[in-house]
């Protein structure tokens, strides 16, 4: 237990912001989810992964995130899509000819 005012005091803000943070880290943890769960049916993927990508830049602008940890996190989700996105192009054009 914290024995000074001022250590009370930082225990009630840590709460409060741990509890904000959490929040916060969940809606990016849904959103990304969200964008791979698209990408693998292939339903609206581009508006799920933009979706995710400002709910990272969100997180950020925030602090809860650091920049770097939402640039990799992007930065995967981009490379996922990108690739699926070009495995169903060839697919696509194969059944046109």
């Amino acid at each position: 237990m914290p024995n000074t005012k001022s250590a009370e005091k930082r225990l009630r803000q840590e709460r409060k912001r741990r509890l904000y943070n959490r929040s916060v880290k969940s809606s990016v943890k849904t959103a990304i989810k969200k964008a791979r769960l698209a990408i693998a049916s292939g339903l609206d993927a581009e508006a799920a992964v933009r979706n995710a990508i400002s709910t990272l830049d969100r997180a950020v602008k925030k602090g809860v995130l650091h920049p770097n940890n939402a640039a990799r996190r992007k930065s995967r989700l981009m490379k996922l899509f990108n690739s699926a996105k070009a495995a169903s192009s060839p697919q696509q054009a194969q059944v046109g000819s």
